[in-house]
């Protein structure tokens, strides 16, 4: 790995912001493999030099991964002049390494949102040529049929004529109910309700494959993930 500017490294590691860290710098509180450096443009290979501040080791992470509670009222962009987005929600320290959701959330659905900067893995999660279920719970205007379960099973065509992929829908009683999707349209749940006369007035992601929402999350909260989630989110991913 090539290597980057101390402040900039330290910036992007959460220390603090690129002026915060300058005045560490500068005060002599920041080492390189033992010595200090009072430059902010010394340079460092993040791979194989310690970084040292105050004592305590940087470790350095390349990447981030985050799971959101998401509530409604937020859309699901990276920036948006006029609505508030899921990254309103994430801390200054954690957007540092400029991450972004993976695939999208309506602005009234709530639920498991991932929030990272590796772009190779949103792109495995997100293709439809891996067949990873997404999993929501639903509140509809009427109980569901045999005919919708099989109608949702066969694959529906939608208001464009789109026809989607074969979901799995399964009644949870008194007009909840859990669908399953592999693909991710434009408010597809919605549509695919609306294309058997039925309407969803409530909806949440609870998985991603074999991704669980943390049922500790309140709205609005968000962590980074464990080494075993993210092992799980990596299933049959390769780089």
């Amino acid at each position: 790995m090539r290597k980057i500017r101390l402040d900039k490294f330290l910036a992007n590691m959460g220390v603090g912001s690129r002026k915060e860290v300058k005045d560490l710098i500068r005060k002599g509180l920041v080492r390189i493999n033992d010595a200090i450096y009072k430059s902010p443009k010394a340079t460092v290979n993040p791979n194989e030099d310690k970084v040292e501040v105050n004592g305590e080791q940087i470790i350095y992470k390349p990447f981030i991964y985050l799971m959101l509670n998401k509530p409604a009222g937020y859309i699901t962009a990276t920036e948006d002049r006029v609505h508030k987005t899921v990254l309103d929600l994430i801390r200054d320290e954690d957007k540092v390494l400029d991450p972004f959701p993976v695939g999208r959330l309506d602005k009234d659905t709530e639920g498991l949102l991932i929030i990272t900067n590796d772009g190779k893995l949103a792109h495995h999660l997100l293709s439809p040529n891996k067949d990873i279920f997404k999993t929501y719970i639903a509140h509809v205007q009427r109980d569901i049929t045999e005919e919708d379960i099989e109608a949702f099973q066969n694959g529906l065509e939608l208001d464009d004529g789109y026809q989607t992929k074969p979901a799995l829908l399964k009644s949870l009683g008194d007009k909840r109910v859990e669908v399953k999707i592999t693909e991710g349209k434009f408010h597809q749940v919605k549509r695919m309700f609306e294309a058997r006369g039925n309407k969803v007035v409530y909806l949440k992601r609870v998985s991603m494959g074999d991704l669980n929402l943390d049922e500790e999350l309140k709205l609005s909260e968000y962590r980074e993930l464990t080494d075993e989630e993210l092992a799980i989110l990596r299933e049959g991913f390769t780089q």
